[in-house]
């Protein structure tokens, strides 16, 4: 069912190599899992029953990670095929100190370096359809779970006890709702349930590891359908709660039309194989919750420039407690906001000044999908769309029948000349 021919010829290399050494080794998880649903799997994945240590004697391209679990990265240039050693269940206490896990009170995993056989490291993966194993012996998979019938059924299915799975790792609710957009299968009704009660969990995970499954659900090409199932089961809230409180109060307003076309809008772009930057949705997704701080802090009296740059730090400092966003992007998100109050200010050389901001693309491409849905900005929107087509001598032009407009409509106002300096003056400079 599987040819080696749709294998990593590097990740073949390292299956020999822990063979030839006396140790068992599987491909595990979603290479085979693509593989059997027609995909082209992305990662190769191995197990093996040879622990860290022994894996690093057996590879000299070998680095050890990993606090949690320990795991080893086999590095062939750009790409990484990861090896695990089996785990095993918590209660074997036969495992020397710095191998024992450890868990919180809330039941979640700090440490699991429990190391066991295939079977046991089988009951411990999360979902069914990722305890597939292929062996480099018989070039067989081996099925512990229930895995090829969850993926004939298309159904997203927890191994073992929902709730005790999900209180080891609260983040395995949100592999759940990646799974099962991007595989398009649906979550089974007992793997589903306790999401609505244990979504809170998340409050636990630290902040830089929810970032990196926030792009790995909104760079993934299926951001849309992501963020209407997170809502579903009440866990977008612990990505961007500020954003969430807005949709919440206005279930059918700009803030919610606007993210779903920036959804949309991404999709498009990952789909086409094109990039985007998360500084760009972290701008849009902020943009709202932003606005609303600011309109607070200038009702207090303070001026509206400061109020902004002050709920620019603000929002992005209790966004940090959700998600821990690396500085390059927030400053990207600070230029593509800052920008924003900079479009109606076109005459003489702001324009083209404007567009050689280093953000200018993507704080133009924001504010014309703004005007989407804020009419007041459409005008302007339009004129920009326009003026950024144009050759220099065409925009030229385009200021200059501007400021002639500007003349006629009588809102020019004439700047005074300056007043000649006096002899007595001249002589004192």
């Amino acid at each position: 069912m599987v040819s080696r021919k749709q294998l990593s010829p590097n990740a073949l290399k390292v299956l020999y190599r822990l063979k030839d050494a006396g140790y068992d080794a599987y491909l595990v998880g979603g290479c085979i899992r693509d593989i059997l649903l027609g995909l082209e799997p992305k990662d190769f994945d191995v197990v093996t029953n040879a622990t860290p240590e022994q894996i690093k004697k057996q590879f000299r391209n070998c680095r050890l990670i990993g606090r949690r679990f320990r795991l080893a990265h086999i590095m062939f240039g750009r790409e990484i095929i990861e090896v695990a050693t089996m785990r095993g269940h918590h209660s074997d206490e036969e495992q020397d100190e710095k191998n024992k896990s450890q868990a919180s009170e809330q039941g979640q995993l700090l440490r699991d370096n429990v190391y066991g056989s295939i079977d046991e490291d089988a009951e411990r993966r999360d979902f069914s359809i990722n305890a597939l194993y292929y062996s480099i012996n018989d070039f067989s998979i081996h099925d512990f779970a229930g895995g090829m019938e969850a993926i004939k059924n298309r159904r997203i299915e927890l191994i073992g006890d929902p709730e005790t799975r999900y209180r080891e790792d609260p983040v395995r609710m949100l592999r759940a709702v990646r799974f099962a957009t991007k595989l398009d299968m649906t979550i089974a009704p007992a793997t589903e349930k306790p999401m609505f009660q244990l979504a809170s969990l998340l409050g636990n995970i630290p902040a830089a590891r929810l970032f990196e499954e926030m792009l790995k659900l909104f760079l993934n090409g299926k951001a849309e359908a992501n963020f209407h199932l997170l809502r579903q089961y009440g866990l977008f809230t612990y990505l961007f709660p500020a954003l969430d409180k807005l949709v919440n109060k206005h279930p059918d307003g700009t803030e919610y039309q606007l993210v779903t076309q920036v959804l949309k809008n991404t999709d498009k772009r990952i789909n086409a194989g094109k990039k985007v930057t998360p500084a760009y949705l972290i701008a849009a997704f902020l943009w709202y919750p932003l606005q609303s701080l600011s309109n607070r802090i200038t009702a207090q009296g303070e001026t509206p420039f400061n109020a902004f740059n002050m709920a620019m730090n603000q929002i992005l400092s209790e966004s940090a407690k959700s998600l821990a966003v690396p500085k390059r992007f927030t400053i990207g998100a600070r230029e593509i906001w800052q920008l924003q109050h900079r479009f109606d200010k076109r005459g003489g050389q702001r324009a083209f000044r404007l567009t050689q901001q280093p953000r200018f693309r993507a704080a133009k491409d924001f504010f014309c999908l703004r005007a989407q849905f804020e009419p007041e900005l459409a005008e302007l929107a339009k004129w920009w769309d326009n003026y950024t087509e144009q050759d220099a001598g065409s925009q030229k032009r385009m200021v200059s029948d501007l400021n002639k407009g500007a003349k006629s409509g009588g809102n020019y106002r004439r700047r005074r000349p300056r007043k000649a300096k006096s002899n007595n003056a001249k002589r004192h400079d």
